[in-house]
C-alpha cells in the first residue's frame, strides 16, 4: 500500500481487525495450561500423559493468520503490544516467555533453527540451561566443525532478531565449565566437549554426588550418547524443559511457542519436519504452543500412527473435534478454532482504516458496501480490492461498484497447497451448490475418495452437517474459481469445464435415482442443480424431463 500512490497525503495502514473471540480462547487455553503446570502433580518427565498445551488456528489464505499470531506475540510480550479490542489476561504476562516462528519456506527455517529460535529466547533469562547446553554444544560441535555459534547467528541474522542472543555461548560455556568443575577435569573445556560428555555420563551412570545437580534428569546420558543428529537434537527439546523446571519459583517463566504459516512444513504424504516439531510439544509440557496454518492438526487421528510419534484422541484429546463434522467449530474446550470470515460490520471498518487521507476513509461507504457484500466476509479479497482500488484511481477515473468483481488471485493463493487431485476436486466442484464426498468423486471422474476426503478438510470448504449434502465451497472461492481468470499451469480449458459439467449432471441423475436416500428433498436438490447445469453449459436434458415430471406428480398428490 505505501508504494501504491504517488499521492503522500494517503495513509495506508494494516488494519487489525476483531479477533475477539480467538484472543478469548487462547486467553483460556493458556490459563488452563498454567493451572496445570502449577499443579503439584505436574511431571516435566511424564512422557505417557495426555497432552493439552496446544492451541490450533486454522483457516484459509489471506484470512489474517499471521498477522493474529503475530499480536498474540505483541499481547504477551507487552502491555501495550495488546489490541484495544482485546481484553487483559488475569495472569502477569512478566512470567509469560512469547516467541513467534514463521516456518514458511520463504524464511528459510530449518529444524535446527527452531531449535536455536526457542533456546535463544530463553536467553533473556541470563541463566544456562545446563542439561540441554551439554547437548546443543555437542551437537553444534558435531555438524558445524569449526563454525563458531556466535558467528552462526550474526550471520543467520538471529543475533539482530534477539536481543540476548549474544548471551548463549557465554551460557553455553559457563554451563560446560561447572560441569567440568564438578568432575574435576583439569584444563579448559573449550574444545574438549566429548571427553567433558564422555566423563559426565559415566558419573551419571556411576551415580557420583559430584554431579547431583544434573542426576536428576534421568534421560540426559541416554541423550548425551546418542548420535548427535537432527533427530537426537529433537529429543534433547525434553533436556531443555527440564531444566526451566529447575528454575527457583520465583523466577520461572512459561515459553509460548508460536508456530506459524504450519502448512509449510511438508505435504501430508512426507511429515518429517513434522514429526521433529511434534516431539517439542511434546516434549516440552511446560510450555505452551500456539499452532497457525491453513488447515487443523491431525494428530488426534488413529490413522497418522507410525507417521508420527504420538497421535490419537489420548494423546492428543483437545485437538478432537467436540461436535461430529464440525472440524474446529467446537465447544468451549475444543482447541482447534477456525480464523473465519469478518462480519459486515468489520469489513467496513477494515476498508476504512486500510486507506485515509486527513483521517477520513479514501473509499467511500457506497463503495465499501460493495465491496463487502462481494468479499462474503473473507479478508484477502479485500486486501486484493484495495489494491484494485488503487490501481484504478491511478488511471484518473473513480473507482465503481462494478469494478470489484472475482480476482485471480484468489485462485491461485487457494490452489497453492493442494495436489493434483485435490485442484481437479475443487474445480469439479465448484460446479455444485453443494457436495458429498461420493458425488464430488463421480463429478472428478476419479475412481478413488482420497482426494475428496482430503479436500473437505480444507478451511475454504464449509460444512453443514444436517444438509442434504454435507460441503460447500465458500463462495468468494467458488466464484473466482468458476468465473476469474485462471492462470495457474493446470488451468481448464472450455472442454474441460464441459466434460465436467457433463459428469455433474450425470452425478446428480444417479444420485436422484441410485441414491441412498429416495426422497422429494433430494428430488429437489437434484433439479435445482441439475437444470442449471443444463442452462449454463447447454446440456441434454437427459433425466431432468423425467425427474420434472416426478416433481409434479408429487406436488399434484401432496397439494391433493
Amino acid at each position: 500500500m505505501l508504494f501504491g500512490s504517488n499521492d503522500r497525503s494517503v495513509a495506508a495502514e494494516e488494519a487489525f481487525t476483531n479477533r475477539q473471540a480467538q484472543w478469548q480462547a487462547v486467553v483460556a487455553a493458556l490459563t488452563d495450561h498454567l493451572q496445570r503446570v502449577a499443579s503439584p502433580s505436574f511431571d516435566v518427565e511424564d512422557l505417557a500423559s495426555p497432552r493439552h498445551n496446544v492451541l490450533v488456528g486454522h483457516g484459509v489464505g489471506g484470512i489474517g493468520k499471521s498477522t493474529f499470531s503475530r499480536k498474540i506475540e505483541a499481547s504477551l510480550a507487552h502491555r501495550d503490544g495488546r489490541p484495544a479490542q482485546w481484553d487483559a489476561p488475569s495472569w502477569p504476562i512478566e512470567r509469560i516467555l512469547p516467541v513467534r516462528i514463521d516456518l514458511a519456506r520463504s524464511t528459510g527455517n530449518d529444524f535446527e533453527r527452531v531449535v536455536l529460535s526457542i533456546r535463544l529466547a530463553i536467553a533473556a533469562l541470563g541463566r544456562p540451561m545446563p542439561a540441554f547446553d551439554l547437548a546443543l554444544r555437542r551437537h553444534w560441535e558435531r555438524n558445524h566443525p569449526g563454525e563458531p555459534l556466535e558467528e552462526y547467528l550474526r550471520r543467520g541474522g538471529m543475533l539482530s532478531r534477539f536481543s540476548n542472543a549474544v548471551n548463549l555461548p557465554q551460557q553455553m560455556q559457563s554451563a560446560l565449565a561447572d560441569v567440568a568443575q564438578a568432575l574435576t577435569l583439569p584444563g579448559t573445556v573449550g574444545g574438549a566437549v566429548g571427553h567433558l560428555t564422555t566423563a559426565l555420563v559415566g558419573a551419571l551412570r556411576e551415580r557420583r554426588q559430584t554431579v547431583r545437580a544434573l542426576a536428576g534428569c534421568t534421560r540426559l546420558a541416554d541423550i548425551l550418547e546418542s548420535e548427535p543428529d537432527l533427530e537426537t537434537l529433537s529429543f534433547a527439546t525434553h533436556l531443555l524443559a527440564w531444566d526451566l523446571a529447575q528454575l527457583p519459583a520465583d523466577q520461572r517463566i512459561t515459553p509460548v511457542i508460536l508456530f506459524d504459516t504450519f502448512e509449510d512444513v511438508g505435504d501430508r504424504t512426507h511429515r518429517d519436519l513434522e514429526r521433529l516439531l511434534q516431539r517439542i510439544v511434546w516434549l516440552m509440557p511446560g510450555a505452551f504452543f500456539v499452532i497457525t496454518g491453513r488447515n487443523r492438526l491431525q494428530w488426534a487421528e488413529d490413522g497418522l500412527q507410525g507417521q508420527l510419534d504420538w497421535t490419537g484422541p489420548t494423546a492428543w484429546p483437545d485437538l478432537v473435534p467436540q461436535v461430529p463434522g464440525a472440524r474446529g467449530y467446537g465447544g468451549p474446550t475444543a482447541r482447534q478454532i477456525l480464523i473465519g470470515d469478518f462480519s459486515p460490520e468489520d469489513c467496513d471498518d477494515h476498508l476504512a482504516r486500510r486507506l485515509a487521507r486527513g483521517g477520513q476513509p479514501l473509499i467511500e461507504a457506497n463503495l465499501r458496501h460493495a465491496i463487502t457484500v462481494r468479499s462474503h466476509g473473507l479478508p484477502l479479497y479485500l486486501d486484493l480490492a484495495v489494491v484494485r482500488f488503487l490501481e484504478i484511481r491511478r488511471s484518473g477515473r473513480p473507482p465503481q461498484p462494478p469494478d470489484f468483481g472475482d480476482f485471480p488471485a484468489l485462485i491461485s493463493r487457494t490452489v497453492s497447497d493442494l495436489t493434483t487431485d485435490e485442484r481437479h476436486v475443487l474445480r469439479s466442484v465448484s460446479l455444485l451448490d453443494a457436495f458429498s464426498v461420493p458425488l464430488a468423486t463421480q463429478v472428478a471422474g476419479l475412481t478413488h475418495d482420497a482426494a475428496a476426503l482430503r479436500l473437505t478438510e480444507r478451511p475454504f470448504i464449509r460444512d453443514e452437517p444436517a444438509g442434504l449434502w454435507p460441503f460447500h465451497l465458500h463462495q468468494v472461492v467458488r466464484s473466482a474459481i468458476r468465473h476469474a481468470e485462471d492462470h495457474t499451469d493446470d488451468r481448464w480449458s472450455q472442454q474441460d469445464w464441459q466434460r465436467a459439467a457433463k459428469r455433474a449432471l450425470t452425478a446428480l441423475g444417479h444420485e436422484w435415482s441410485h441414491g441412498p436416500r429416495r426422497e422429494r428433498a433430494v428430488l429437489i436438490g437434484c433439479l435445482r442443480q441439475g437444470l442449471r447445469l443444463a442452462r449454463d453449459f447447454s446440456l441434454d436434458l437427459d433425466w431432468l424431463a423425467e425427474a420434472a415430471f416426478q416433481y409434479v406428480g408429487d406436488s399434484v398428490w401432496s397439494s391433493a
